[in-house]
């Protein structure tokens, strides 16, 4: 394994904190019944559509004022995009060990250009990320293989040498359609409709914990990396 790439929300950032503010004053704005935090946690994988459907379960997706509600939701969310987001605990120490040898980290996600980037310039990560794939630059979207394919690409690595996490079955779904070895974060925001039976998933390795996914790409990815540049050395 070469490089890793992770999901956003729910695998690398915890972006949970924020829409559940957001949702939340929606609700009251409303004067409906506040929906509950951990509710909403289960749907952020799911996208906007689906939490603001939390929100406003009596309107049809397609209704013109549906639409507008989630435009709202959208335009709250990229104004204020990290108040109370920041990476898993953990991930930032996994990250620099990453960097410490230079195994190239990137990012794969359904989340829009404009909101994936505002975020990664909030948390400083811009310049540290290897590469970020969004809906924009592909024809089509996890779990098709494509933006797998287009990542590896852009950081000149196979895509069967990349590792992939993330915390929805599209994202396993996509890196396994790629031939890239998966793990399942179990740690992120898993789908209701999902998680009571994770080994479906047919993940190559499920994570509990940061911790246990640092642990696990130590022996993947960062342990092979160090004994090949010694190697090379040697020789």
């Amino acid at each position: 394994m070469k490089a890793v790439l992770f999901d956003l929300d729910g695998t690398l950032i915890d972006t949970a904190a924020d829409f559940i503010r957001i949702l939340q004053d929606m609700c009251r704005d409303k004067g409906c019944e506040i929906v509950a935090a951990d509710l909403i946690r289960t749907q952020v994988s799911e996208g906007a559509r689906a939490m603001v459907k939390l929100v406003y379960p009596e309107l049809d997706v397609e209704d013109p004022v549906f639409l507008a509600h989630r435009q709202r939701f959208l335009d709250l969310y990229g104004a204020d995009i990290a108040v109370d987001t920041d990476l898993f605990d953990g991930m930032y120490a996994l990250l620099e060990e990453l960097e410490s040898h230079q195994i190239p980290w990137g990012i794969v996600t359904n989340k829009p250009r404009w909101l994936s980037e505002s975020l990664l310039q909030a948390l400083n990560l811009t310049d540290r990320c290897a590469v970020l794939v969004c809906p924009e630059d592909v024809s089509k979207t996890k779990p098709d293989p494509e933006p797998m394919y287009l990542a590896a690409d852009k950081i000149q690595t196979d895509a069967k040498d990349c590792i992939y996490v993330g915390d929805h079955p599209r994202d396993i779904d996509a890196g396994r359609n790629a031939q890239m070895y998966t793990i399942l974060a179990a740690y992120g925001y898993l789908p209701l409709q999902y998680k009571d039976d994770l080994t479906a998933w047919r993940a190559d390795c499920i994570v509990n914990t940061v911790a246990d996914l640092q642990n696990a790409l130590r022996q993947l990815v960062i342990a092979p990396h160090t004994a090949t540049h010694l190697s090379s050395q040697q020789a």
